[in-house]
């Protein structure tokens, strides 16, 4: 086949057209508003992320990032939707632990997390939070592990459901200790404290702002955060890895958009996101939450949520945990 001069540089312009046409895409993105998938129900960590990081990029990209929660299936239907989405950047997913979780937890799903989105940034780390009922006669990990380990198949664990995160965090706490606890899922982490109170269980992992005014108050007790740093709401409670090294176990959350989405995008999110958790009063916001912020390249993101998925993988397989 002959390749004439002429042929090349029409191809040579063409191909020197791409990264043009897709900066000019980049800059003028985004053209109209966008949609920020929350795969939960209105409330909690995920949906006040979103409202927060998708508030900064409105004022900040001068068009509204509106969110809607589409909850159902344990986080799987609004990943789906956004999964099969156009890949134009204009319909985003808040994702977090739940994603990495999933991955195990539901074998058959219709689609692979990792292989069909495409990271755009962490945002933020949230703890889990150790509270037992003011009855339990502990005060500390230490003492909680060595009353559990006296009284075996005996201290009652609620969580907000099989594979929830806080069920799974809870498991993984056993694997840590060796200690035998009674699993007690409940419709959400909600009811869970409620019986907490009460005395029905004795133990449980929730997001730390689900359960920080009951602290407060005295109506539970907090043994410990699960990051490795301790929470600025509530400083004198100790991190897990305290007594229990190598412990870790925040939720994440972070925003990804389905896979083949424009690199020049997802820069353009990255790097104005990453500039909202520089801003002390976004910080501020997330620190009431009990989070941390997380910024990072896309890159970052995707080692984030890979070690995740493989760490929680591990853990469900161990625990033998099904969803109903």
């Amino acid at each position: 086949m002959t390749f004439h001069r002429r042929d090349f540089l029409h191809w040579s312009i063409g191909a020197a057209a791409i990264p043009a046409a897709q900066t000019a895409w980049a800059q003028a993105y985004p053209a109209r508003p966008v949609r920020v998938i929350v795969p939960v129900a209105a409330g909690g960590a995920n949906d006040v992320t979103a409202r927060i990081v998708g508030q900064w990029l409105s004022e900040h990209l001068g068009q509204q990032f509106v969110v809607e929660n589409r909850p159902g299936a344990a986080t799987n239907v609004g990943t789906e939707a956004v999964i099969r989405a156009s890949a134009d950047g204009y319909t985003l997913l808040i994702a977090g632990s739940n994603a990495a979780i999933n991955a195990t937890l539901f074998p058959n799903l219709n689609f692979n997390f990792i292989r069909d989105t495409v990271p755009i940034a962490s945002i933020v780390r949230v703890p889990q939070l150790m509270q037992v009922t003011p009855s339990l006669p502990v005060k500390t990990v230490p003492e909680f592990i060595a009353y559990a380990k006296a009284n075996p198949g005996k201290v009652a664990m609620g969580s907000g459901g099989n594979g929830s995160p806080a069920h799974v965090v809870g498991e993984y706490f056993k694997q840590m200790t060796g200690t035998n606890l009674i699993h007690v899922p409940y419709r959400g982490a909600a009811p869970a404290v409620a019986d907490l109170i009460g005395g029905q269980i004795h133990v449980a992992f929730t997001e730390l702002a689900t359960s920080l005014g009951h602290i407060k108050s005295g109506q539970l007790r907090a043994l410990a955060v699960t990051t490795t740093t301790r929470a600025e709401v509530l400083p004198d409670v100790p991190t897990m890895n305290e007594f229990i090294p190598g412990f870790e176990a925040s939720q994440w959350i972070g925003l990804v958009a389905p896979k083949g989405t424009p690199a020049t995008i997802v820069e353009k999110l990255n790097s104005s996101i990453n500039a909202a958790l520089a801003d002390p009063k976004i910080k501020a916001r997330f620190a009431d939450l009990g989070g941390t912020v997380l910024p990072g390249s896309s890159d970052d993101f995707g080692k984030l949520i890979r070690e995740e998925t493989d760490k929680w993988g591990k853990v469900i397989r161990a625990a033998n945990i099904k969803v109903e």
